[in-house]
């Protein structure tokens, strides 16, 4: 079983990155906002930051350990990193860039080379260069010359950031299938939560570079605790709540109190709710509802946004509904009321 652990400290100016990541899960992601550390973290494993204390090992193997002293340069550390634009030599070959990297003879370079590129289905474009390839060629390209090279540990730098939607999805589903058979751990880092929910098994959300909360991905996505890890993976109504009970809370600039038969979490002070889950409520008011009082609509090409008035102080409340839901309210025309359902509720501290 592959196994990371990295304690990584390093300090810029006013930023402090200080993350310890610990994971035998074959695919890891690490989700945050620009600037929260992520690309740096990938950069200390791989071993070309400069100035990173802490100990990194991989597999039981150390990459780095300032206590002691070690800090293995990254041609020893057998680490894959994938840098957004690839990091392709511009006027080398495909094949020659797949070479670029193994330490035998010429001869056994290249048939080590064209044997990935043919598992890649890239062997036809051996002579060209990256110029003349697709993003997507260019990708497998990149990949492929991680692979060869039989890396413990393969690093993604968001691979898919510069891509339109349609591309980037495609290219999320191929690169899930050309590591399917890959036996060692894949960190990515992304600001996209589709993308990593899609991925990674387990998940890391950093902010400032510390990590505010870490689990397997659906249960991150489930139970966020914070309202930055909240916002960061989608939800997009918040309101502060009081808490009467331990099954009683009160969302005063909604309008609603709510009995509920969970316990709520000691130390909660507001509440997410994610804007696809509200359900529509015609006629009188009933337990656990907001009132519906529109102030815009945003109709989109798949769903359409309804934006309500609280009844309160705070933000608009924001309802997503999409095309099959949407027939029904325009038969109906719009609800008197959203109700809450109590399994979406995300309650935050």
């Amino acid at each position: 079983m592959s196994r990371l652990y990295a304690d990584i400290h390093k300090r810029i100016a006013d930023f402090e990155l200080d993350v310890l990541i610990e994971s035998d899960a074959s695919r890891i992601g690490i989700l945050g906002a620009s600037g929260s550390g992520k690309s740096m973290t990938l950069r200390s494993i791989a071993g070309i930051e400069d100035g990173v204390s802490g100990r990194i090992e991989v597999n039981g193997r150390r990459l780095l350990d300032a206590a002691e002293k070690l800090n293995l340069r990254p041609q020893k550390r057998n680490v894959g990193y994938m840098f957004q634009n690839y990091a392709l030599f511009p006027t080398m070959s495909v094949l020659e860039n797949v070479m670029a990297g193994l330490k035998g003879s010429r001869e056994e370079n290249r048939s080590k080379a064209l044997e990935m590129l043919s598992r890649f289905d890239m062997d036809a474009y051996a002579e060209r260069i990256p110029g003349e390839l697709s993003g997507g060629q260019q990708q497998r390209v990149a990949l492929a010359r991680i692979m060869v090279t039989e890396p413990e540990l393969i690093l993604l730098d968001e691979p898919f950031a510069a891509l339109d939607g349609h591309l980037r999805d495609h290219m999320q589903v191929e690169m899930l299938e050309m590591l399917e058979d890959y036996p060692g751990q894949v960190i990515m880092v992304s600001h996209s939560r589709d993308e990593l929910y899609r991925f990674s098994e387990e998940l890391f959300v950093l902010s400032g570079g510390k990590i505010l909360k870490h689990g397997e991905t659906k249960d991150v996505f489930g139970n966020p605790e914070h309202e930055e890890v909240a916002r960061l993976t989608g939800c997009k109504n918040f309101a502060e709540v009081t808490v009467k009970d331990k099954h009683t809370l009160e969302i005063p600039d909604w309008g609603v109190t709510l009995a509920l038969k969970r316990e709520i979490p000691e130390g909660t002070k507001s509440i997410g709710y994610r804007a696809h889950y509200f359900e529509p409520v015609w006629g009188d008011k009933q337990e656990g509802c907001i009132k519906f009082d529109l102030a815009r609509v945003d109709d989109l090409p798949f769903e359409k946004n309804y934006y309500i008035r609280p009844e309160g102080a705070g933000d608009l409340i924001c309802w997503f509904v999409q095309s099959d839901q949407q027939r029904n309210i325009d038969e109906r025309g719009h609800p008197d009321y959203l109700r809450l359902s109590e399994s979406a509720i995300l309650f935050l501290r």
